[in-house]
């Protein structure tokens, strides 16, 4: 069990060996843990196909495993602020590619639902600790980097899962594409437990009455409960896009095959440059002014997507991508740093943001497939800028609000 770090000890400083593999070791974690978890969103159309279900009913092959990943940071935030980060980062990444495996198997439409249930909840074990381990293992002055990495990671991730799930899927079915992502889940927990630095600076945090009263007290700061409120309608917002764009893209006028569609997710390349971007921004000018301009950005490639000629919907898809996940890097890490300053749990605040992100993918990765049935791109475009806009007046309320750090 882990104990007491050597809090004397700053962290690992950019160019040493310890920086390089923290930082490759979670870069790596965050490919496996997105890639597993978003493969399915290319497959949409050919689940639905496959197993004669409806469009909105495809898209709980995402959001049952985004709701039980929700519920398992729940669980494993606190129990990381207890046990230290590696272990449970570890396990967590073990028990996720062997039920990648098994799904890619499931022999009928219920099993692959439970089984995606089972593999979200184990999944949790990496937002539940990156941002923590990152903020006790690496040096204060490049956390907001390290950070920026790290979600750069789950950039690169949900694009290989979706692209390879794409290409996969014109080769052999839907069970070629998710066996696909499950060897990627292996490799990359294989690499993981080779890479990853054991903690220094962790410092157990001693257990204090039950553990919803734990989460209720994490809720009295309103800098948080913004964050963690921007944390789920961006999220909503954004996998509303991409789920629903799927269906769009093979449907007339455009008639895209699943490998062409699956190419739109590219623009996930530029979320991955954008989050250490604004990681960087933030350092420099503040939190409070990077963020708002972010969600601006992301709610501007909404709109561009509006339009019917195809490179019109692909430009707002990569504005939309690079603002989501700047927004979202530089949110998250705010608050690790909030959490700290206020002399709360890293572990179990970082843990609720991610929580309050994945109940917004599942939430509004079901109306999604709703609103697409009722209404066409018009009624997605809706639901997906009512929650950029709520996202954004959250934002203005936090950069009024009093906080500890008044960056």
């Amino acid at each position: 069990m882990a104990g007491d770090g050597d809090v004397s000890w700053a962290g690992h400083q950019v160019g040493e060996p310890g920086f390089r593999r923290a930082a490759a070791g979670v870069f790596l974690a965050g490919i496996a843990v997105f890639a597993t978890l978003y493969a399915p969103q290319a497959l949409l159309p050919e689940l639905t196909r496959s197993f004669g279900v409806s469009p909105t009913s495809s898209t709980l092959a995402i959001s049952i495993s985004t709701g039980a990943l929700a519920v398992g940071l729940l669980v494993l935030g606190p129990v990381s602020d207890r046990r230290g980060r590696t272990g449970i980062l570890h396990a967590s990444l073990a028990a996720a590619a062997v039920l990648a495996v098994l799904i890619a198997l499931a022999p009928a439409w219920w099993v692959l639902l439970v089984l995606r249930g089972l593999q979200g909840f184990a999944l949790a074990g990496l937002p539940a600790v990156a941002v923590a381990y990152l903020r006790e293992e690496l040096h204060p002055a490049v956390s907001s980097r390290a950070v920026g990495l790290y979600v750069s990671g789950t950039a690169i991730g949900g694009l290989s899962g979706r692209l390879l799930s794409g290409f996969l899927t014109e080769l052999g079915g839907w069970r070629a594409a998710l066996g696909g992502a499950a060897a990627v889940a292996v490799a990359c927990a294989v690499a993981v437990r080779l890479l990853l630095p054991a903690s220094r600076r962790f410092v157990r945090v001693p257990r204090e009455g039950r553990l919803l009263r734990q989460l209720a007290a994490a809720f009295t700061d309103p800098a948080l409960l913004a964050l963690y409120g921007v944390a789920a309608l961006l999220m909503g917002g954004f996998v509303a896009i991409y789920n629903a764009g799927t269906f769009r893209l093979e449907a007339a006028p455009y008639g895209l095959s699943p490998a062409l569609a699956g190419l739109v997710f590219l623009a996930y390349l530029l979320g991955s440059a954008s989050s250490p971007t604004a990681g960087w921004l933030a350092d420099r000018f503040g939190r409070r002014l990077v963020v708002p301009l972010c969600v601006l950005v992301m709610g501007g490639g909404i709109a561009l997507t509006l339009p019917r000629p195809l490179w019109l919907v692909v430009l707002g898809l990569c504005v939309m991508t690079a603002g989501f996940f700047a927004a979202h890097g530089v949110a998250n890490g705010w608050v690790a740093a909030r959490a700290q300053l206020g002399g709360r749990p890293v572990g179990q605040a970082a843990s609720l943001y991610s929580f309050w992100y994945y109940v917004g993918s599942s939430v509004g990765g079901t109306l999604a497939g709703r609103a697409w049935q009722d209404a066409g791109w018009g009624g997605v475009t809706l639901l997906a800028g009512g929650c950029v806009l709520a996202g954004l007046l959250l934002t203005l309320v936090l950069g009024r609000t009093r906080s500890l750090d008044r960056r």
